[in-house]
Parts: C-alpha cells; structure tokens; sequence
C-alpha cells in the first residue's frame, strides 16, 4: 500500500519524447483520493485498469457493488445525458450495476457486444496457440543452431606471408576431407579465352595416396601497382589420413609476394549455396508474415548462418565477425539520428510541415508530388539515407496536419529518394562503390561521366513512377485517416502514457506510485476515448484559412537559439558530405563526419537531460542493420553471391554474338534489380563489378564495359525499391515511422514498392535498350 502524495492537479507531464507536447491539462487525481488495481474481468476486458476511488492505492480486485464516489445517473434524466455523464464506457462494462435501467436499443447492444467477445475469445486463442507453438520452434532452432557455434571450433585456418621465388613447400598435420588454398597476391583477376598465359603458379597438394594441382595465371602489371588480388581453389576429398604438404612452383624468374591461407573444411560444402538460400528464405518468411519483427528475423538468420559456417567447419571468429559490420553505415545512422532528435526540440519540423501547408494550400496530391520531388532531388546530391532522417519527421507532422495517414505518403517518400539516390555517383551506395573501383577508374570512368549516363535514365524512371504513384493513389479518400483528429490524438496519447508506463523500471516506491498513475492516466484517456467515439458526430469541415490561422498559433518555433545551433551544425555537416569524396587529403568517410557533428552539436546544446535525446535513437534500426550486414557477409562465405555472379556470366556467354549485347544488358538489370530487393545490394555490387569486368576484357565476347555497368547501376539501385529490406533507407524510414506510432509492414511497403521497381526498371531497360543497342553510346 502506498500514499499518494505531492499530487498537482495543475500540473503537465511529458513523457512522449517524439512530440513537443504532451499536456495534462485534467488533474489525475486530486491529492486525497485513491487508486485502485482492478483485476476483475469483463467479456470484452482482459486488461488491468486503474479507477479513482478514495485515499490509498490498493492492489486488490474492486468489488462489483457499486464505486463510492461514481456518478449514477437518476431515472428522470435522457438518454442522451445518461450517456454524457455515466463514466461506464465498453472498456469498463463489466461494472454496470443492477440498479441502472436499460433501453431496449442499450440491451441490443450488450448482445452484440457478447457474442463479439465471444468471437474475439476464439481468435484469441487461436492465436495465444500460434505463439505457443511459435515459441517452441523458434527455441529449438536457436539451441539447435547455439549448439553447432559452441561445439565448433573457430575456423582451421594456416596463414603464410611468402616471397615466392621458383618453389616452396610446406607441410601440415590436419586431416578434413576437404582444403581450400586461398591467394593474394599479384594474380590475374580473370582468365580469359584467348589471353596466353606465360607466368603461372601451379599449387600441389599431396598426401599418401594421392597428388592434385592447381594453376593460377600471374598478373605481373600489378606488381607495380601495389595491388592484389584473391584466388581460392577447393580440394576435394584431399586429406585422407596422415600429413599433408603443400608446394607451390612458378615459372616467373622475379620473387612474387604472396599470403597463403589453408583451411580445412567439411565435406558437406558442396551444398553450402543451397544452405545459404534456405537461411535466407525462413528469414523473409520471418518478416514477410510478421512472425516476429523484423530486427529479431535478422538476427535469427544471422545466427543461423553463423550456425551453418559452424557445421562446415567455416566459424568466424568473433573479431572476424565485427569486421563483417559496416561501421560507416551504423555512424553515419547515429550521428545523424542524433543530430535529429537534437533538432527536434526547437520545433523545427512543426514549421516545415507548416510551410509545406502553406506550399501546397491544403491540397493532398499537390502536398505528396512536392515532398517526392523534393526528396528525389535532395538525394541525388546527399546520401538518400541522411535525407529521409531529416525528411520523415516533418512529413508525419505535414500528415498529422492535415489528418492524413502518414504510411502512404512515407512510402512514396522513400521510393523516389531511391530513385533520385541512383541520379549520382555518390546518392547510394552501389553507385559509389562501381566509381570507386581501380578497374572501372583505369578505363576512363568518373563522377562526371558516369552522371550523365545515368541521368536521362532517371529522369525517364521518374515521370514514369510519378505517373504510377498518381494511378496507385487516385483515390485521395484512401490517404485520410479514417479517425477524425481529435480520436488519432487521443489514440496517440493513449500510446505514449503505456510506452512511458512500461519504460518505468519500478526499484521505489515513488517509481512504482508513478507507473501506477501512468497506466492510470492510460484508463482515463481510454474511456474517453471510447465515449468521444459513440458521441461524436460529423462536423463541419473548416475551411483553408481558418484551418492555417489555427495551425500557426500551434505550430511554432520554440527555441530559436537551439535551432541557429542546430541549422549551423547541420549545414557544415551536409556540406563536407558533399565535397568529401572531391578532395583527397580527407581521410575520412561520412561516418567519421556525421559522428563530428553530432559530438559537435551536443557540446553547443548543452543538454541537461541526455537520456531523452538517446531515447530517440532508433536503436532497433541499428542493430537490425548490424543482424543484416552479419547475415549477408556469411551468405557471402557460403557462396550465394558469388554463385548468382557466376551463373549470369555463363548465361551471357551462351548466347548469339548478334543478340548478346541486348540479352547482356536485360539479364545483368533484371537479376540486379531482383537480387538487391531481397539481399543487400552493397555486398552484390561488389561481387558483381569483377564479373562484369571479365566480361568486356573477354575479346571473344565483344562486349562493351560501359552497358553492362550502367545495367548494374540501375538494377542495384532501383530494385532497392522491391521490398522493406532491399534499400538502407527503407528501413530507416519504417524505424522512424514505428517510433511516432505509424509503423507499416513489409507487406504494406511490398504493395507499392515492388510493382513502383518493375516499372522503372523497365523504364530504365528501354533507356539501355535506346542508348546501347541502337545508338551504340559506348564511350566513357
């Protein structure tokens, strides 16, 4: 039993950190009163409530006499002022009292209401079975997969730095039915048809019963220019019993550097691309059917895989593992999360979403083509990540206005920063990592000319998209809430003061008095919710002026000293972000900067109260980035990238020399579109660029560099549209959306994204098509 004390009625409490402000204008309860925790249960009630009765809070069950203190409405009242007045709402029914008299229409009520409890008791244990058996499953896949990572030692692997000059050999006492030698080192990357090899190394592998080799060309031209290159070969049933020795000879008369790495792996790796694609499908069977969220599917299928590298004797170690993250991603996530929810104090997404208001004068589909328009072309020139960061919270604001359903509108948002992203050599990542590469570089690929082939692409891409966003939102009733404003800001607020409840770590009396007044509050806003609901009738719709009038006194700057802050951080941060990659004494990435800013940015706001800040971390976001950046990298070990490279240039390579350019550039963008909306199109473009370079460099082929790296682009980039998970930003914008309470699912992004990246994908197939095949527009 604990005493309610230091109660003010007239007090405010902000516990929603995503909104300016959260008042409590009605006291909670006056200083003398009770709370008691009901635990009595209704037909339609399965949650504890909080109702305010006299002095103590006591944790028992209220009896169903009736509540000192509660209004009971007299006989010779109307209908209409009984309902008004009684505070028994649906959510309280099961405490109606005998005394109260009944309508006929009031008695109708109360039997479609049972028999909806009744059907709402049947789903729910349907579904309480579902998560039962969810459970067990998932658990025993977990230990399943926690036994093969601790029972499995870290990878077996023998590193050698060697200087090789005519032979060297050495010998090993492990035995594993299969070896993988791995080199780096001055090799050539690809071996062509009609390129004549003279300098080699030829690899032997014996053990008493058998010899085996391996030849790999020498590339002497990169000696010069401190490059190497990585070549493995796997030795099937090599080591039977017995020590193993290893010879590698060359016929090259200078001293060739090398590293050697032997490992010695389990038979069963000859299915390892089939083991890779099952992970990879229960992963999107997790998330598409919302089984568990997403962040939790990604790191399952990350352990899986671990699981799988484990079983084949292929265990990462751990520091292996944290290599595998992408650090600059998750700073540049960070930092400028940070920077965001510093700005957000100031009221500054209040007054964009205002501004845009004024923009688009209250008009839905001009509102939505200004905020694509400008989405697209911001990202073209910053990362499309850091924009959406910036853009979402304004546009739930703008949405919130106007009393739109924010999902929509958010979706068609990050559609078009994915397509103004492939604009440029630096607006997504797969752009920026075929510019960055020394083969593309060393035949005459730049920033320049690498835009300007892009660019009429895109801009083809995007009338296109336009037009198909026009036809999926032709229906302007389909974007506006169903609720009217004040029971969406009821609902949210109802959300806020649970979400703030239930972050209450109860270790005091004081912070248990709190979650208890917290849930309390909860219950209030719930039965008025419930009455505004039966009672509120249509209104009349105001009218531009009178609506921007209201707007402007609410939605202000509130801090214009934050906000010079803010706005001097966030334009020098925006612009070495740009100028960056053009000046080379700059050894940093935009991690490093976006990091600099926020630590920057701290230090001038001089915050008081830090954990509200780190509160607004979309700490989910980043740790399902960490799962996925895990997830791809051990497919990638497993070999499924590299499996879908291969198989694509075999194909290309079938085919009629008149046709091959044509089918070269379809097969290369329909396969990179398809592949990077359900894997991670870094570590694909990656994996790619080196086949596509073998490919032109292939003089039996007579294919052109140029086409089959644009396809790449455009496929990479644009099929990020495909699904929730195929594009950084997607992802981004779905945490931010979930965190204001407006979270849509992969199916919800699926309906849009995926027929949005077929058309402008096939938009961008004609563009190819135009420029290559009819025009020849092969130069660089």
């Amino acid at each position: 039993m604990f005493n309610h004390r230091h109660s003010n009625s007239g007090s405010e409490i902000h516990v929603n950190p995503h909104r300016s402000k959260t008042p409590l204008n009605s006291p909670l309860t006056p200083a003398t009163s009770n709370v008691f925790f009901d635990t009595s249960f209704s037909s339609s009630q399965n949650e504890h409530s909080f109702i305010a009765t006299s002095e103590t809070i006591v944790f028992n069950n209220v009896p169903r006499t009736p509540t000192p203190g509660r209004a009971t409405p007299s006989s010779g009242n109307s209908k209409n002022q009984k309902r008004e007045t009684d505070e028994s709402t649906p959510l309280l029914d099961g405490r109606r009292e005998s005394t109260v008299d009944f309508s006929e229409e009031d008695e109708t009520e109360e039997k479609c209401s049972l028999s909806s409890s009744i059907r709402s008791l049947k789903f729910k244990s349907r579904k309480e079975i579902f998560n039962i058996g969810k459970i067990l499953v998932l658990t025993a896949l977990f230990f399943v997969c926690c036994v093969y990572i601790v029972s499995n030692p870290d990878v077996n692997t023998d590193h050698y730095n060697i200087a090789l000059n005519k032979t060297y050999k050495l010998n090993s006492n492990h035995s594993y039915p299969m070896v993988a030698v791995k080199l780096y080192g001055p090799l050539l990357e690809r071996e062509s048809q009609n390129t004549s090899v003279k300098d080699e190394i030829t690899v032997y592998l014996r053990d008493n019963k058998q010899v085996q080799n391996w030849t790999v060309p020498v590339d002497v031209e990169l000696l010069n220019q401190n490059r190497a290159v990585k070549k493995e070969f796997y030795f099937d049933q090599a080591v039977t019993e017995g020590n193993v020795s290893l010879e590698l000879w060359t016929n090259e008369n200078s001293i060739i550097p090398l590293q050697l790495r032997i490992e010695f792996l389990s038979k069963e790796l000859d299915h390892e691309v089939i083991y890779a694609a099952i992970v990879l499908g229960m992963v999107y069977i997790l998330i598409i059917f919302e089984i568990v969220h997403r962040t939790l599917a990604a790191i399952l299928g990350s352990l899986g895989a671990l699981a799988i590298l484990a079983a084949l004797n292929k265990k990462p170690s751990l520091e292996m593992i944290i290599s595998w993250l992408d650090i600059e991603t998750l700073s540049l996530l960070f930092g400028m999360m940070i920077i965001v929810a510093i700005l957000s104090e100031t009221g500054f997404f209040d007054f964009c979403a205002l501004q845009a208001y004024k923009l688009a004068k209250g008009k839905v589909w001009p509102l939505i083509t200004l905020l694509c328009a400008f989405s697209c072309f911001v990202s073209a020139f910053l990362d499309n990540v850091t924009t959406i960061l910036l853009l979402t919270p304004v546009t739930i604001r703008l949405c919130e206005v106007l009393n739109l359903d924010p999902k929509k509108i958010l979706i068609a948002e990050v559609l078009f920063s994915n397509i103004g992203g492939t604009a440029t050599a630096i607006g997504d990542p797969p752009n920026v990592i075929i510019v960055s590469d020394h083969n593309l570089k060393s035949k005459g690929l730049d920033f320049s000319n690498f835009t300007v082939h892009l660019i009429p692409g895109i801009l083809l891409a995007a009338v296109v998209g336009y037009g198909m966003l026009r036809f999926f939102y032709r229906k302007m009733e389909s974007l506006e809430n169903k609720d009217p404003s004040e029971i969406r800001e009821l609902k949210k607020e109802i959300q806020s003061w649970d979400r703030a409840a239930h972050r209450i770590t109860v270790m005091t009396r004081e912070e248990s008095l709190m979650k208890a007044l917290f849930l309390q509050r909860k219950v209030i806003l719930e039965n008025k919710l419930n009455r505004r609901i039966y009672q509120l009738k249509k209104t009349e719709k105001k009218d531009f002026r009178q609506s921007l009038k209201e707007l402007e006194i609410q939605y202000k700057i509130t801090d214009h000293v934050l906000l010079m802050k803010c706005g001097i951080v966030l334009v020098v941060v925006i612009l070495v972000f740009f100028i960056h990659s053009f000046i080379p004494q700059m050894h940093v990435g935009l991690g490093w900067i976006a990091i600099f800013g926020a630590v920057w940015l701290l230090v001038l706001a001089d915050l008081n109260e830090l954990e509200n800040i780190l509160h607004q971390v979309e700490w989910a976001t980043l740790i399902f980035f960490a799962a996925l950046f895990t997830l791809m990298e051990a497919l990638n070990e497993l070999g499924l990238i590299d499996w879908i490279g291969d198989q694509v240039s075999e194909i290309i390579k079938a085919v009629d020399e008149n046709h091959r350019l044509g089918v070269a550039i379809l097969l290369i963008l329909w396969i990179s579109a398809i592949a990077s909306s359900f894997i991670d199109n870094i570590p694909f473009t990656t994996a790619m660029v080196p086949v596509l370079v073998h490919l032109s460099n292939d003089k039996t082929l007579k294919l052109d560099l140029l086409p089959l790296i644009m396809a790449l682009a455009f496929g990479a980039c644009l099929g990020g549209n495909g699904t929730l998970i195929g594009a950084s930003a997607n992802v981004v914008c779905a945490g931010i959306a979930e965190q204001h309470g407006y979270g849509f699912t992969f199916k919800e992004f699926f309906k849009i994204g995926f027929p949005m990246m077929l058309i402008t994908n096939l938009a961008a197939t004609v563009y190819l098509v135009i420029c290559h095949v009819g025009f020849k527009w092969h130069s660089f």
